[in-house]
């Protein structure tokens, strides 16, 4: 009888087992095949594809992209100036 009940439940337990093997196999799967960094007018169809969160953290992390570029530039742009603005107030003060 005992070995009956531990049979069942040795069953039990592998079933549920490969059942979140089988999830985790097949969630892997997706991430891997979604997972697209730039996207255009050839693969709208994997844009659309993606899921609401996915688009959503894709053009979260552009946005991060763009920002940190765009702050990359306005610096060096603000150096450049200060490199030039510098040069040309020695100039004057070697004029006079």
């Amino acid at each position: 009888m005992l070995l009956k009940i531990a049979i069942i439940f040795l069953f039990i337990y592998l079933f549920f087992n490969l059942m979140n093997f089988l999830k985790l196999k097949r969630k892997q799967k997706v991430l891997k095949t979604k997972k697209l960094t730039t996207f255009n007018k050839k693969n709208l169809k994997n844009w659309m594809n993606l899921t609401k969160k996915e688009r959503y953290n894709l053009l979260k992390q552009d946005s991060v992209n763009y920002m940190n570029k765009r702050r990359l530039l306005l610096d060096e742009i603000r150096n450049e100036y200060k490199k030039i603005s510098g040069e040309n107030s020695e100039r004057n003060i070697r004029k006079k």
